[in-house]
């Protein structure tokens, strides 16, 4: 199955490039640019980056892509720097499907339409969400049930971070709490990064982020992960059982990064950049440093990832629902 995904996928580049203007094809943009809307040396970061250094000398750009972090309110400020870019293709947005699919759900007054404002890309990597503890928690708990008896018996301590409100690490954490009746205090934070910097500090007893957000820290025996939310175990923790072998079966996500570009972008040069993604993510070296950061490699057409953008926002509504959460709460 996933041989013939990656085989459809590559005639569809294919496909895309042939039916580019052959000046197009030739030259290319002199330089683009990618927006990610968090923090220098997450997986956010990590996946724009490996992308970006092997997209030129392609139909799309004859440069790297240059990245800039437009970090702040949760990844939203990214996406209205990329809907008010120009639509020539030159501006990418590089964001994990939360910022599309959830916030809807969250804020009443969202500054961009995911639907209107932006036009799917490629989708570029798939990761899970874990949730880890640090030193504040002690050595014995092993488990998300022995966490949550933890935190039943010190309701002062029993926190977590996540790298945004509204994000999918968060709303994770909030049914985790919600469907055991655990207090789980939610602190947000402007990435995952700064969130595992202070449970490592013992001022935070847990993170709910993505999973590659914690791998360096889990295996350097400084943090704990406890669970994942993958369907099966991930390859980079397979010692870590996932949240539906621990009883939750109802926390089993996973989430994509993908790229965006204005409204308006041209079909021909969606279709060059898409094969270019398409073609860096082939490459052993993007591939490897992903799975370094927890990720694993994926790309997609811009149909596909508009299908899945349209299928998650519809499974997201009722459990934002559910947990009660919006922008003003």
């Amino acid at each position: 199955m996933a041989n013939r995904r990656q085989f459809v996928q590559s005639a569809a580049s294919l496909a895309a490039l042939s039916a580019l203007p052959a000046a197009v094809r030739a030259q290319g943009f002199e330089q683009v640019k990618i927006i990610n809307g968090f923090p220098a040396g997450g997986t956010a970061d990590a996946t724009a980056r490996r992308v970006a250094e092997r997209m030129g000398g392609t139909a799309y750009t004859r440069n790297a892509a240059v990245v800039e972090n437009k970090p702040g309110a949760g990844g939203r400020i990214a996406c209205e720097v990329v809907k008010a870019s120009k639509p020539d293709g030159t501006t990418l947005l590089l964001t994990p499907y939360s910022m599309m699919s959830i916030y809807p759900h969250i804020y009443s007054k969202l500054s961009y339409d995911p639907f209107k404002d932006f036009a799917p890309v490629c989708i570029a990597a798939v990761m899970t969400h874990a949730l880890s503890v640090g030193p504040m928690v002690p050595a014995s708990v092993t488990s998300v049930k022995e966490f949550l008896a933890w935190a039943k018996a010190n309701p002062d301590k029993a926190s977590y971070g996540s790298p945004a409100a509204g994000s999918t690490p968060h709303f994770l954490g909030a049914l985790l709490g919600l469907n055991t009746s655990t207090d789980l205090k939610h602190v947000p934070y402007r990435g995952s990064a700064p969130a595992v910097a202070d449970m490592i500090g013992g001022n935070l007893a847990a993170c709910s982020t993505p999973t590659g957000d914690a791998l360096a820290n889990h295996r350097a025996g400084k943090i704990r992960i406890l669970g994942t939310s993958g369907a099966t175990r991930t390859p980079f923790t397979p010692e870590v059982a996932t949240y539906a072998e621990q009883g939750f079966a109802d926390l089993t996500t996973e989430e994509w990064f993908g790229f965006y570009a204005p409204a308006g972008t041209p079909a021909n040069v969606i279709a060059a950049a898409n094969a270019a993604i398409n073609q860096s993510l082939k490459e052993k070296t993007v591939v490897d440093s992903l799975a370094i950061m927890g990720l694993v490699a994926q790309g997609s057409t811009p149909a596909e990832m508009d299908r899945s953008q349209r299928e998650e926002h519809r499974r997201w509504g009722p459990l934002v629902k559910k947990v009660g959460f919006t922008a003003e709460s």
